[in-house]
């Protein structure tokens, strides 16, 4: 990234961040799972509205840097590697689609 692109998006990062942290606290424990998704993508196209691109890059930035510590922190607490707790994720994941 550019100097002029780092500005961009730095501008908007606090704006997203707070959104993103609502959407989690929005998302966890709702019933039934299954609107996750749905409510994601709502948040998803209203910063894309917002924000354009550049708003859902910082969003996946985001999500991307919050869910890699979290994994960390799985990993550790559990006495896993990093791996292993990925591999039970792509398992669930796995398992859902086959139930499809």
């Amino acid at each position: 990234m550019d100097d002029e692109e780092d500005l961009r998006l730095a501008r908007m990062t606090p704006e997203i961040s707070r959104r993103t942290l609502a959407l989690l606290r929005g998302l966890t424990g709702l019933e039934p799972p299954e609107q996750v998704p749905e409510e994601a993508m709502i948040t998803a196209d209203e910063i894309l509205a917002e924000f354009g691109t550049d708003g859902l890059r910082v969003l996946v930035m985001t999500l991307a840097s919050w869910a890699t510590a979290q994994i960390e922190n799985v990993a550790e607490l559990s006495g896993r590697s990093h791996e292993a707790v990925l591999d039970t994720m792509e398992l669930a994941c796995l398992e859902a689609d086959a139930e499809d």
